[in-house]
């Protein structure tokens, strides 16, 4: 399975500490240090994803379980937390031009905290599409430290087009315009790129309405 290239210095860093451990002290002190870099590469793994196809779907940016389905006069927001177990690859829930990255220093408390969206460390892209603005909000959990964003401002985006990662545990979140619906609710399991979150009305329905 592919791994995404941030796993590598882990990689190299603990395979070389597993070789020199079993030259100095036998293979039982190398044996965790060999599971450990397992380890890294189920969790950088970056497995190919196809999206489903069709109108006014917008599909989940993230692996994970949905934590929260807010509903606003101006749109709703869906939020993602993604476990240590979980894929950590964020992609582009629907086509769009990239109009803003913008980082913001901040704390590490735990994903599932409901202070995290305006306290921890996060990093904001503003999409914009045919219907409307959207954004994704990657945030940085208590064993989150590193938000890895592939993106720029002026970059045109596929759906289910990898975007970025959080590196051990986080949550992502998906903002939407007003007229786009949720379709997932509170405890859903939901895959990064194929799992659809939401639908957006198309003309012809508008106009029947």
């Amino acid at each position: 399975m592919p791994v995404a290239v941030q796993a590598l210095p882990y990689l190299a860093g603990l395979l070389a500490a597993a070789t020199i451990a079993g030259w100095l002290a036998g293979a039982w002190l190398a044996v965790p240090l060999v599971l450990l870099a397992g380890f890294v590469v189920f969790f950088f793994r970056d497995p190919a994803r196809v999206s489903p196809a069709g109108e006014g779907l917008v599909v989940s940016p993230a692996d994970g379980r949905v934590t929260e389905v807010e509903r606003r006069a101006d749109g709703a927001r869906i939020s993602i937390f993604l476990s240590l177990f979980n894929c950590h690859i964020n992609r582009a829930p629907l086509a769009a031009t990239v109009m803003s990255v913008t980082h913001t220093p901040g704390r590490f408390l735990p994903a599932w905290d409901r202070r995290v969206a305006r306290e921890n460390e996060r990093n904001h892209l503003e999409l914009r599409a045919a219907d409307g603005d959207y954004g994704v909000t990657q945030i940085a959990g208590i064993l989150a430290r590193r938000i890895v964003c592939s993106r720029k401002p002026g970059d045109v985006v596929a759906r289910g087009e990898r975007i970025g990662l959080i590196q051990f545990g986080s949550r992502t979140d998906l903002h939407l315009p007003a007229g786009v619906e949720p379709v997932v609710q509170v405890g859903d399991r939901v895959r990064g790129a194929v799992t659809v979150l939401a639908r957006r009305a198309l003309a012809s329905q508008r106009a029947a309405s």
